[in-house]
C-alpha cells in the first residue's frame, strides 16, 4: 500500500479506473444474463449467442499489437479515450441487431474499443505514474473490478424486464459518453509520452531494459499468462455445469459457484494488502500452486461435497491472486518505457486463449466427462507453475532485490 502513502494522486487516478473499468467489463456480460431473450430475438442458438464474447476476445487480441506504438506515442489515457469511443457504436449496433451478421459486428466494435479501454489500457496508465511500484496499485483496481458483475448483472437484468435489452444496450452506450469518457478526460492524468520526457527518470534503467532481455524470457512470461488465462476464463465459463457433472444438484451448483466469486475478491484483496512485499512472479508461484492442487482433489474426490468445498476455496483463491499476477508479472521485466509494448503484445495470445477455452472445456466436458476438463485445466496449470520457476531464476537484478 506504499503508492497511497506516497502519491494521493495515485487515488483519483484509481477511482477514474475503477469507475470506467467497472463499467467496461460489466456491459461487455450482457449475454450472461439477457441471453435467452437474444437468442430468441435474433433466431440464433443459446451457444452462438455466447459466441459473440469469443468474437470479442479474438478481436481485442487481434488489435493489441497495433496499440502497442499508440500506447507509447501518445500515453494511455488518449487511447483509452478513442477506445471508449469505438466501443459507443458496438453497443449501438447491438441494439439494432435483427440478424446474425449485425450481431455480430456489433461484438467486433466492441472489441476493437475494449482492446484500448480496457485492462491493458488501464495497466498502462498505472505504470506511466508508479513504474514498478504499480503492482499495488493493479491489484487495488483488481479487487474493485471484480465486482463488476455482482454489481451489474442484477442493474442489467432490471433494465431489460422493464425495457427490454435492445434499450439495455442503448443504455450502457449513454453510460460510456456521459461517465467513462468525461472521467477519463478530465480525471485522468495528462502525460506526455515516456520517451519524449526529459530527465534520467525517463531513461530505462540499464538491467531491466527490454530490449536487453532474451527473447527467450519473453516468450516464458507470454506463455505462462496465457496458459493460466486459458484454465481461468475456460473454467470460469463452464463451472456450474463442471460441478454438475461431479454430482451436485443444479441448486448445489449454484450455491458452490456463487461462492467462487467472493473468494477470488477476497483473495486479490490479500495480496493487495501485502503487494509491496512479493512481486508477480512470487505471487503467481504461491498462487498457482493452488489450482492443480484444487484439480487434482476433485478429480479424485468423486464429487464428495467436502471435496466441492474444498476445491472452490483452493480455486478460488488461487485463480483470484494469480488474476494479479498475471496483471504484474511484466513489470518484474519491463520498465516504463517498454512496458506498454509488452503488454500489447502479450495481450494478443492472452485473449485468444480466453475465447478459445470455454467452447474447447465445453466439448472435453460434454465428451468425456468432467475428467476431460479437469485434465487438460491440471496439465496446463503445473505447467504454468514449471514456467514461473523458470522467470524466477531469470529475474533482473532490479527486481530480484526488490522481491528479497
Amino acid at each position: 500500500m506504499r503508492f497511497l502513502k506516497s502519491d494521493s494522486g495515485m487515488i483519483g487516478v484509481l477511482l477514474v479506473l475503477a469507475i470506467t473499468q467497472l463499467i467496461g467489463w460489466a456491459t461487455i456480460t450482457l449475454p450472461a444474463v439477457v441471453g435467452r431473450d437474444l437468442a430468441a430475438d435474433l433466431g440464433l442458438s443459446l451457444p452462438a449467442v455466447f459466441a459473440g464474447s469469443s468474437v470479442f476476445y479474438v478481436t481485442m487480441g487481434l488489435c493489441a499489437p497495433w496499440l502497442g506504438k499508440a500506447f507509447a506515442r501518445h500515453g494511455a489515457r488518449k487511447v483509452m479515450m478513442v477506445g471508449t469511443v469505438v466501443t459507443v457504436p458496438g453497443y449501438i449496433v447491438l441494439s439494432l441487431a435483427h440478424e446474425p451478421l449485425l450481431y455480430f459486428a456489433g461484438w467486433v466494435l466492441l472489441g476493437m474499443g475494449g482492446s484500448a479501454a480496457l485492462s491493458t489500457g488501464a495497466y498502462i496508465m498505472l505504470n506511466e505514474i508508479a513504474g514498478r511500484q504499480a503492482k499495488s496499485a493493479i491489484g487495488a483496481l483488481m479487487l474493485v473490478s471484480g465486482l463488476s458483475s455482482s454489481i451489474f448483472w442484477p442493474a442489467t437484468s432490471f433494465l431489460s424486464d422493464h425495457f427490454g435489452w435492445r434499450v439495455t444496450c442503448l443504455v450502457y452506450a449513454a453510460m460510456l459518453m456521459l461517465i467513462s469518457l468525461p472521467l477519463l478526460a478530465f480525471g485522468a492524468p495528462r502525460r506526455r509520452p515516456l520517451g519524449e520526457e526529459a530527465g534520467p527518470a525517463a531513461k530505462p534503467s540499464t538491467s531491466s531494459k527490454a530490449s536487453g532481455l532474451p527473447r527467450s524470457t519473453f516468450n516464458l512470461v507470454v506463455c505462462a499468462i496465457t496458459l493460466n488465462a486459458f484454465v481461468q476464463f475456460g473454467l470460469g465459463a463452464i463451472l456450474i455445469e463442471l460441478l454438475r457433472a461431479e454430482g451436485l444438484s443444479p441448486v448445489q451448483a449454484i450455491a458452490f459457484g456463487s461462492m467462487l466469486g467472493v473468494i477470488q475478491v477476497s483473495a486479490r484483496g490479500l495480496d493487495f494488502l501485502g503487494g509491496g512485499r512479493w512481486d508477480g512472479i512470487t505471487t503467481g508461484l504461491v498462487a498457482g500452486t493452488a489450482l492443480p492442487l484444487a484439480m487434482l482433489l476433485l478429480m479424485v474426490s468423486e464429487g464428495a461435497t467436502w471435496a466441492v468445498a474444498v476445491f472452490i476455496l483452493l480455486y478460488g483463491a488461487g485463480s483470484g491472486a494469480m488474476a494479479v499476477a498475471r496483471a504484474t508479472i511484466p513489470l518484474v521485466f519491463y520498465d516504463q518505457a517498454e512496458f506498454a509494448k509488452a503488454m500489447s503484445m502479450i495481450a494478443l495470445p492472452l485473449n485468444l486463449a480466453s475465447a478459445i477455452s470455454p467452447p474447447l472445456l465445453a466439448g472435453l466436458l460434454t465428451q468425456f466427462g468432467s475428467r476431460g476438463a479437469l485434465g487438460l485445466t491440471f496439465v496446463f496449470s503445473c505447467a504454468t507453475v514449471l514456467i514461473l520457476v523458470l522467470l524466477g531464476r531469470r529475474r533482473p537484478q532490479v527486481a530480484a532485490a526488490a522481491a528479497t
